[in-house]
């Protein structure tokens, strides 16, 4: 299925995380490989040192973590009973 992917991607990987709320997956972030559909565009090319040939370069787009969606995934999904959060171990340094 490509219904998420942009018209220049070859291939589209989401990160999702489980949202209690919405009761379903929602994604945080995204990389597509564009291969060289962008660079043919924007004439970004390279010189091959072992055949001396032009070619064009290919291109990733990616996003960093959507924040927002990032905390709320921590926040839904370890949140107690009391109201409080209890962040694993492993999360913390980052929060």
């Amino acid at each position: 299925c490509g219904g998420d992917m942009g018209f220049s991607a070859t291939k589209t990987y989401d990160i999702e995380v489980w949202s209690p709320f919405i009761k379903g997956y929602m994604e945080i972030s995204s990389c597509s490989n564009c291969t060289d559909f962008q660079a043919r565009r924007a004439n970004i090319r390279f010189r091959d040192t072992g055949s001396g040939k032009v070619q064009f370069v290919h291109t990733l787009n990616g996003s960093g973590l959507a924040v927002g969606r990032t905390l709320l995934a921590i926040m839904e999904n370890y949140q107690l009973e009391d109201g409080t959060f209890e962040i694993p171990e492993v999360l913390r340094p980052y929060i």
